[in-house]
């Protein structure tokens, strides 16, 4: 109970519509919309340090800001998966990593600078990173691929709309689990 002349706390989407707050982890001050990336897929364990696009082998190991491949024979491109944030404008952001096909990791980076990736140019995938709370355990997930032109990240879609990431992408997600995946990463308001 609050006594006279005291304002209860701002809500979840009160804080998120505020458009700025100080982390309570980095004490930066952060901004909505705001988003999340993973520097590297999960199953990466050469730590994160990038090589240039223009050094691309698809042997042994390589990792770049767009690009991985692992052993020769899994291959992964960096990508976004957006989820909407119920009464918040602006929708949160997950820069992460998705596998593809030797054949349409070919493509994807074959038209990487043109944007040229063909009629059939939505491909299919796993997810290679968790994202606390809606993706939490440890099955993978099935996505859809869909790359974009301008060297712009594809866009990613759960494949199943009955899987939880799949519920958050079409319904979206509140703004209390929203706060909850910030403070996850150590990216909560104070």
């Amino acid at each position: 109970m609050f006594g006279w002349g005291k304002k209860p706390p701002p809500s979840a989407a009160e804080v998120l519509r505020s458009g700025r707050w100080r982390c309570e982890n980095c004490a930066t001050e952060h901004s909505w919309p705001f988003d999340l990336a993973a520097r590297a897929p999960d199953p990466w364990s050469h730590g994160d340090a990038y090589q240039p696009n223009s050094e691309l082998h698809l042997d042994g190991d390589f990792l770049s800001e767009d690009f991985c491949v692992i052993e020769g024979r899994h291959f992964m491109v960096r990508a976004v998966l957006t989820i909407p944030v119920n009464g918040v404008d602006g929708d949160f952001g997950f820069g992460c990593w998705t596998t593809l096909s030797r054949e349409n990791f070919g493509k994807y980076v074959d038209g990487f600078d043109s944007g040229d990736f063909g009629e059939d140019a939505m491909w299919s995938g796993w997810l290679v990173n968790r994202l606390a709370i809606v993706a939490e355990d440890d099955d993978p997930i099935a996505l859809w691929v869909q790359p974009r032109p301008e060297r712009q990240r594809p866009l990613l879609w759960a494949q199943s709309d009955e899987h939880v990431l799949g519920i958050a992408q079409d319904e979206g997600i509140s703004p209390e689990t929203m706060l909850e995946i910030l403070r996850r990463y150590g990216h909560a308001p104070e």
